[in-house]
């Protein structure tokens, strides 16, 4: 195994430390943030230092390539952007505390992802269909290294998906502005300009989110182990469970605990990083 090191700042000490505790056969530089420790042995001080140092680690087959896989999949909200949109538009509905409760309820699991949209959704009833592009344009947001990510992730031949338990409104608009090959989340019921407060057809969440990921898989004729699936919350982990390496970007306990891999400290690019 390869054992990959990222971080904001890797000092030299860092990276001679885990040398040791890993017994690696030497340090590969990959980028100005990440380096590779050739042929590492697991311990469980590495976690340890790694922590201490704020640093992101995974153990990595030595033979696995980004070009082994033919799809990424991520989540939308809190990982390829850096805001959660529906939190967003309610505080054009001066109730983003109210919902950003419910949110984080969901993230961490502690209620069922279709109660908790339907119960923000519903919020916001009678917010002018304007607020959703005013959010778009004023506080949409991409996570750090989204974009080298997604360039890189093509240049290797992956497909790119991004599925959200969000609104079509701005997967739609994200899928156009970053050139993704497909896009799914829910769709917002609007009446007269207004939301009604109410999501039309079936909730993508956590069990949709999955179902959407083996359809895509499916119509591309690809197995599961081609796959990278990314995530932050517990709404996410049904795709996740679909993909050969999942990864928790910036998570919640309950995702980094099921994930292959946890990115905790550098941005979407570290993704990457951790492929030849």
């Amino acid at each position: 195994m390869n054992l990959i090191i990222q971080g904001l700042d890797v000092n030299n000490s860092d990276l001679r430390a885990l040398a040791k505790l890993s017994q690696a056969d030497g340090i590969e530089r990959i980028t100005g943030q990440a380096f590779r420790l050739i042929n590492a042995v697991h311990s469980n001080d590495i976690s340890e230092y790694c922590t201490k140092a704020k640093l992101d680690f995974a153990f990595v087959n030595a033979d696995l390539k980004l070009v082994d896989f033919k799809l990424i999949a991520m989540d939308m909200d809190s990982t390829l952007l850096a805001i959660e949109s529906i939190d967003e538009i309610a505080d054009m509905h001066d109730i983003k505390s109210q919902v950003a409760v419910i949110t984080l309820q969901t993230m961490q699991g502690e209620i069922s992802f279709e109660e908790s949209l339907t119960r923000r959704t519903a919020l916001l009833r009678g917010l002018h269909y304007d607020a959703l592009q005013k959010v778009y344009d004023e506080r949409v947001k991409l996570n750090p290294g989204a974009e080298k990510m997604l360039q890189q992730a093509k240049l290797a031949g992956l497909k790119t998906m991004v599925i959200s338990g969000g609104f079509t409104f701005f997967t739609d608009r994200i899928k156009a502005r970053l050139g993704f090959d497909f896009a799914a989340a829910n769709v917002l019921e609007i009446e007269e300009n207004r939301l009604t407060g109410k999501v039309v057809g079936d909730i993508i969440g956590r069990q949709g989110k999955a179902q959407v990921l083996n359809q895509i898989r499916d119509e591309l004729g690809i197995k599961r182990e081609q796959i990278i699936a990314i995530g932050d919350g517990a709404n996410d982990l049904g795709m996740m469970t679909e993909a050969g390496v999942s990864i928790a970007y910036h998570a919640k306990p309950i995702v980094r605990d099921h994930a292959t891999y946890a990115i905790e400290y550098v941005g979407l690019d570290g993704v990457i990083n951790l492929f030849k």
